[in-house]
């Protein structure tokens, strides 16, 4: 059971209405068995007997133990639920976010690709006030990027300006040279961004890496929304939660709003590489919430630089393609010739102005976790700025001093290769084996300019459901930006958490899950 000296102090131990302090202490230990016994007994006690919170940010505990005042009305409906109850509303999620086919894909695994995803029933809760904050740190850095990308496939001003230098983005691997020079609809570069948060030992938020190119997960927000919603109907409004719905609606309005100009009617579609991907279900509902078709590379063509899809009822041109495939499988007499999942032409239909594809090729500059490193830079550059929201502290091992660094504290730090995801080509330290460590230490002087490397955070916890009790477990955070017309956030995003006991991975290809994420319209 928690007491005192593991952070908790409770006035009336064993009372769940304690100054919203779940747990007690040992010295009534009577009374609380007494409860566990009781046909009503107060889940929060039983579930939170062994939960600690010391050495880390708890975004449901204060460091006494105290609930904190945007956790309270969660905590009210939730203490008074039963075992059985309690596991009833888990069945129902797990079983409405099964029949909608929430999947995700593990390649590589003899066991199968398709695998549910792993869903908490405890939500994790934004005050309004930090939302305001994740709102203006989110949007400042949206713009300086759009900024960045125009400027790189412009006069690049910013390399001219010694602010970065020009050969960290000749080599990065996804710069398209071939379109300088080349404009798009209203010069925005990245339409959709998922950046990844996290919370450090002090509660502060920082960027973790920001997005770009193809960012998926917004789906699992529309859907834990949902099936969370269906378990508790009454609790959201009691509770002053803001809707997420929204999203595929905003989604829509962006798309439209870069079409190719002097378009009356505007037809928008989702390019999906197939059944196969990891996101495929994403990349469906998305459009079934659009009310838009999605495509496979093979229901398009290309004449007189113009996009088609295929119908029952002949040919009709897309204005605007809201891609989900990479830059290398978009257009094989461009690209990789040997990609079939793109379509032939579709590069030239681009730069006639013909078509719009979100995200706008080559923005993948952008989210090169080597350019993460420069951002700050870029806000300040372009837009006369400090940064809202902080980076992590980052060393690139291409330069000299940062290199001896690395070398230097390999084990205690966390290596990310520039251009990987999902968890891959990432190390660590603290967690490796020293064979993993040699082994990394010998890929970074292989090829220093493709990894980076930043200290070991202690991300934020969140109580989590773990085989029968709640236990911490890190998190993080991926809000969806918009850039249309105006900058929309939805308000909430993808909680991710590491559902392995200590680990700081929390991808779904890795062992993680989700949780629904609730903004409220207030502080409490």
């Amino acid at each position: 059971m928690v007491d005192a000296r593991r952070g908790v102090q409770a006035k009336k131990v064993g009372d769940c209405t304690a100054s919203g302090n779940p747990v007690g202490d040992k010295k009534r230990a009577g009374t609380v068995l007494r409860l566990l016994r009781h046909p009503a007994a107060c889940l929060w006690i039983m579930l939170f007997q062994d939960y600690q919170t010391e050495g880390f940010f708890d975004e449901m505990f204060a460091g006494n133990g105290e609930v904190r005042p945007h956790y309270r009305r969660l905590y009210e409906r939730f203490r008074n639920l039963t075992d059985e109850e309690f596991n009833q509303k888990r069945q129902a999620v797990d079983l409405s976010l099964w029949r909608q086919g929430v999947t995700f894909t593990v390649y590589g695994d003899s066991e199968g690709t398709e695998r549910i995803f792993p869903f908490d029933l405890i939500p994790r809760i934004i005050p309004s006030t930090e939302w305001e904050f994740l709102e203006r740190g989110l949007t400042q850095r949206i713009t300086a990027l759009n900024h960045y990308l125009y400027d790189i496939y412009h006069d690049q001003k910013i390399i001219g300006d010694g602010v970065i230098p020009e050969s960290y983005v000749r080599s990065a691997r996804h710069f398209r040279p071939e379109f300088v020079g080349i404009d798009v609809p209203r010069d925005i570069y990245i339409h959709v961004c998922g950046t990844d948060l996290i919370r450090n030992e002090k509660g502060e938020y920082l960027v973790l890496e920001d997005n770009g190119r193809t960012p998926s997960g917004v789906s699992y927000v529309l859907e834990n929304r949902i099936a969370m919603k269906r378990a508790f109907p009454n609790l959201f409004n009691k509770a002053g939660v803001r809707p997420v719905a929204t999203y595929p609606k905003e989604l829509l309005k962006t798309l439209r709003y870069v079409a190719p100009g002097g378009k009356g009617h505007v037809v928008c579609a989702v390019l999906t590489p197939g059944v196969y991907n990891s996101a495929y279900f994403e990349h469906c509902f998305l459009a079934q919430q659009m009310g838009i078709e999605v495509v496979e590379g093979r229901d398009l063509t290309v004449s007189d630089d113009k996009v088609f899809m295929k119908t029952t009822q002949g040919l009709r041109q897309v204005d605007v393609l809201y891609r989900r495939i990479d830059d290398d499988f978009l257009d094989p007499t461009v690209f990789r010739k040997d990609s079939l999942l793109g379509v032939p032409g579709l590069v030239n239909a681009v730069r006639a102005g013909n078509v719009t594809l979100a995200n706008c090729i080559g923005t993948g500059v952008a989210d090169d976790k080597v350019m993460y490193y420069f951002v700050p830079r870029m806000i300040k550059y372009y837009l006369d700025e400090d940064p809202i929201i902080s980076n992590v502290s980052t060393y690139l091992a291409s330069e000299k001093e940062d290199m001896k660094y690395i070398m230097d504290h390999l084990p205690e730090l966390v290596v990310k290769a520039a251009n990987e995801s999902g968890g891959y080509g990432m190390l660590v330290g603290p967690k490796a084996s020293k064979a993993e460590v040699e082994k990394f230490r010998e890929l970074i002087r292989a090829e220093p300019r493709n990894f980076i490397a930043q200290p070991t955070i202690s991300l934020s916890r969140h109580p989590t459901y773990c085989d029968g009790v709640f236990e911490g477990r890190h998190i993080d955070f991926r809000p969806y930006i918009l850039y249309g017309e105006n900058v929309s956030i939805v308000p909430g995003g993808l909680t991710r958490v590491a559902l392995r006991k200590g680990s700081l991975v929390v991808n779904s290809s890795q062992g993680g899950g989700s949780k629904d994420t609730w903004v409220l319209y207030g502080d409490e």
